[in-house]
């Protein structure tokens, strides 16, 4: 699979995708959204792929929008009133970070974030629904869109404030100021902070853990369950969902082999599949409310 923007390979049942536009600090463009997007499309599509790491070729994980247009960047109604193709109906004017981050969101693969340097603005949205979020201690992070003159990107007015809670997500967003790796953990946007040099390790670490451990439809129905229970009303609704799940995991063979693994001390072996084997429940939500 060949890409322009950004890198995607395959070893050990780990994907990493790699943003790489370094002479750009690996800047968003759309073709790299469309890019990252089809990178998830194969991830979710391989049953190789049991987790899937997301990182920057250096210096930087991604220093935000391109800017190369000057004052122009973010005018895409003027861009295309020229050629008198503006309806903004159609979906296809939709925030490109924010389909990018609803297709990480949508992900049937537990998705790391390995931050390597500057994230700002789409680069500090785009790690939002990511699962784990590791950064190195050189890292900084910003929401500098009040400062541009435009307002968030990648749906992170939901994302924010359900990760690090509405005081915080605003102190960041309202000001738009620079922030450090410390300051980010400490406010539980990442999960931790490495040294440089063993961020990429500590990435492999925790999805090692993950594909050797961990059966894969489990790990699907979990990430979709605790991501989609934060919009829910009551927790009523998480009860329903797991119990019925639980129900229906118990009379499968992935659980005996669970259990029989740990009994007898060995490596699981789970058999079932992410590409054929997801529960006739799932989704239990109504598609509809997807829909643009």
């Amino acid at each position: 699979m060949t890409f322009n923007t950004i890198t995607y390979a395959v070893e050990d049942h780990v994907a990493t995708i790699t943003l790489n536009r370094p002479h750009r600090l690996n800047a968003f463009t759309y073709e790299m959204g469309d890019e990252l997007i089809a990178a998830f499309d194969a991830s979710d599509a391989d049953d190789d792929v049991r987790a899937v790491i997301v990182t920057g070729e250096q210096p930087a994980f991604c220093a935000g929008a391109d800017l190369s247009m000057g004052a122009e960047t973010f005018d895409l109604i003027g861009q295309s009133q020229q050629s008198g193709e503006f309806d903004d109906s159609d979906p296809k004017w939709r925030d490109a970070g924010g389909k990018l981050n609803l297709r990480i969101w949508d992900s049937l693969k537990p998705v790391i974030g390995a931050i390597n340097g500057a994230s700002v603005g789409i680069g500090a949205t785009m790690i939002l629904p990511m699962d784990i979020r590791l950064a190195s201690i050189d890292a900084k992070f910003a929401y500098p869109f009040a400062k541009r003159g435009i307002v968030w990107d990648g749906c992170a007015s939901w994302f924010l404030p359900r990760v690090v809670g509405i005081s915080t997500a605003m102190d960041w967003g309202l000001t738009g100021r620079t922030f450090t790796a410390a300051e980010a953990f400490e406010s539980g946007l990442v999960a931790r902070v490495v040294p440089a040099a063993d961020l990429m390790p500590e990435a492999r670490k925790r999805a090692k853990e993950i594909v050797d451990r961990c059966a894969p439809v489990s790990v699907a129905l979990m990430r979709r369950m605790a991501w989609r229970m934060l919009g829910a009303s009551h927790p009523m609704e998480a009860h329903r969902v797991e119990t019925r799940g639980i129900l229906q995991a118990g009379i499968g063979p992935d659980a005996k082999e669970g259990v029989m693994s740990f009994l007898e001390k060995r490596a699981p072996e789970f058999p079932l599949k992410v590409s054929s084997d997801m529960p006739d429940w799932h989704p239990w939500w109504d598609s509809a409310e997807d829909d643009y």
